[in-house]
């Protein structure tokens, strides 16, 4: 049964995305509450309602679901026991059973090998002396990862050919001092691929089976943050199919209910392989607000709830750049005057009081005749801040 616009949804989490799933949701009518540790989270200051608790605090998330119609989420830190005690009071989606598999590395990788989805050489490993073994099997040119926990590059490290010394006591002691630095939990090691790009894929799902699928978004990352993205990535035909039909057959074989972002690596010979799914909006496609006739965080929204799946049209191309929180530890503040100058940029900040180094604490937006062009007017915004910031322009 669809739930209508009056009825209230509960967001377990208040970030950045929960906040623009908030706003969206307020749009068409809903009013929300949320859950966070954080009393002052972004989405604090539009909701109807805020619980401030722990993730994992399995008595706070039954509270927030007595008093909704639907329970969505926006992180997936929210511990398996939340999910279990919030679906007896409201339906939770996604389900426990979805956000169990994708939150752990190694669960997530072995499901997907299994049932044969493409996924590039792991192995996942729960030892130092695995870690070696793996490493070496590998090449020494991979990617380790911990199961649990760790985004935009924290909780991972990357490892170079020949990184490892030659001599036995000397590898051991540096794998040893790898994993510690990693919290000494399980791991996954992934071989480093030939990347040609990466892309990323939204399908949403409704309770009732209905599909809607966004083109693919072209991503590019800095330091394992996500840079800039583009919508639509400017990708061949044959590749875009091959990504949708990916995504469609994941979404479907999972039974999502709310969104699904498939992350992809297109190699250089040509192959697709999937790096790593997140049931819940995704940074990737922050360009839907300008550029799609539903925004991602509005398409949640219908899904969770049931509702017609809105158009995912291109009404316009568009670029995305993320703001990192380096841009307010200067002496000044960014001047965001002088990005705005620029036709088609627009400024979208999340709230967040506090900035660090590496923190996303917005982004810009731009719109134009093609990918490119748009990406073109949001990198010229954001060297009028950087440039006033004092700090390096932004890369290719």
């Amino acid at each position: 049964m669809p739930i209508a616009p009056g009825s209230t949804i509960g967001i377990l989490g208040g970030g950045q995305l929960g906040r623009m799933t908030a706003l969206a949701a307020r749009t068409l009518g809903f009013m929300v509450h949320a859950l966070d540790p954080d009393p002052d989270c972004p989405a604090r200051s539009v909701l109807d309602r805020c619980v401030v608790a722990r993730f994992d605090d399995a008595a706070q998330a039954a509270d927030l679901a007595a008093q909704c119609d639907v329970v969505t989420l926006e992180i997936e830190k929210v511990a398996r026991d939340s999910l279990v005690a919030a679906a007896r009071f409201a339906p939770v989606r996604p389900s426990a059973d979805v956000l169990s598999m994708v939150q752990d590395r190694g669960v997530q990788k072995s499901w997907l090998s299994r049932n044969g989805f493409p996924v590039g050489p792991f192995r996942e490993v729960a030892t130092s002396g695995e870690l070696l073994e793996a490493t070496r099997a590998m090449g020494g040119a991979c990617f380790v990862k911990s199961c649990v926990g760790g985004y935009d590059g924290r909780g991972q490290m990357r490892l170079s050919a020949g990184a490892a010394p030659a001599e036995a006591g000397a590898a051991a002691r540096e794998a040893d001092a790898r994993f510690a630095s990693l919290g000494g939990q399980r791991c996954v090691v992934e071989q480093a691929l030939d990347l040609e790009a990466e892309l990323s894929v939204l399908v949403a799902r409704s309770p009732s089976g209905k599909l809607a699928v966004y083109p693919p978004a072209l991503n590019h990352h800095r330091d394992q943050i996500l840079d800039w993205s583009l919508l639509p990535g400017p990708l061949s035909a044959a590749v875009t199919g091959q990504a949708v039909q990916i995504a469609l057959d994941l979404a479907v074989g999972l039974r999502v209910e709310g969104l699904l972002v498939v992350e992809l690596f297109l190699l250089k010979d040509g192959r697709l392989l999937i790096n790593e799914l997140a049931p819940r909006p995704h940074n990737s496609y922050h360009a839907s607000e300008v550029a799609c006739a539903t925004s991602q965080f509005e398409q949640a929204v219908r899904a969770v709830c049931d509702l017609p799946l809105g158009s995912v049209e291109i009404v316009r191309p568009a670029a995305i750049l993320n703001l990192l929180g380096d841009l307010w530890l200067g002496e000044t503040p960014p001047a965001f005057e002088a990005a705005l100058e620029i036709p088609g940029v627009r400024l979208h900040l999340y709230g967040k009081r506090i900035a660090r180094p590496g923190r996303k604490m917005g982004h810009l937006s731009a719109t134009g005749s093609t990918p490119e062009e748009a990406l073109v007017a949001a990198k010229l915004a954001m060297a009028r801040l950087t440039a006033h910031a004092g700090l390096p322009l932004p890369g290719r």
